[in-house]
């Protein structure tokens, strides 16, 4: 686990605004019944980027942190809890699949980031969004799981090769002891 210290703070607090802006304003968002159906952008990137970095601790924190902000500035729906301790997982699944790795060869693996980031975003963007959505607003699955599905189909690779490609060049985000 990293040190909370006043650069990570900063850090957290970076990603933390790039999750609102990104989630918020950068997203594009397709409705049904007055709630959020489907959701196609790069929002989940620095909550999962803040788990592998920084460690699943912080990665939790981005997530829940980012999810609070947001609803507060820009709320779709109702606030419900357990969206924000999905947004949270985002962060905390990958960073604890990452921790096995201890050299910058398998941090930067693209195998190894393709893995943790998919099981995460499985769990979280689908399973979780999914259940969440049919248990509390009563969204058949038949209407829900295959844009999920379709989203992130795309959005996996991607954010694997950016992880990959960030990680790689900026040596500077494996050392933030």
């Amino acid at each position: 686990m990293r040190r909370l210290n006043t650069r990570n703070i900063a850090y957290y607090a970076l990603l933390i605004g790039l999750n609102v802006v990104l989630t918020r304003v950068g997203s594009i968002r397709i409705g049904g019944g007055g709630l959020e159906i489907i959701r196609i952008g790069f929002g989940g990137f620095p909550i999962i980027f803040a788990g592998i970095v920084f460690g699943p601790v912080a990665g939790a924190i981005v997530g829940a942190i980012g999810d609070i902000i947001g609803m507060i500035i820009s709320p779709i729906g109702p606030y419900m809890p357990h969206f924000t301790l999905n947004a949270a997982l985002t962060g905390v699944i990958p960073g604890l699949i990452m921790m096995r790795c201890k050299d910058k060869d398998c941090k930067t693996s693209f195998i190894n980031l393709f893995v943790a980031i998919a099981v995460g975003q499985v769990i979280t963007s689908i399973v979780l969004w999914a259940y969440f959505m049919r248990t509390l607003f009563s969204i058949p699955l038949a209407t829900i799981l295959p844009g999920r599905i379709i989203s992130q189909l795309v959005n996996i690779p991607i954010y694997s090769y950016m992880m990959k490609v960030i990680l790689s060049r900026l040596p500077l985000a494996l050392d933030t002891k």
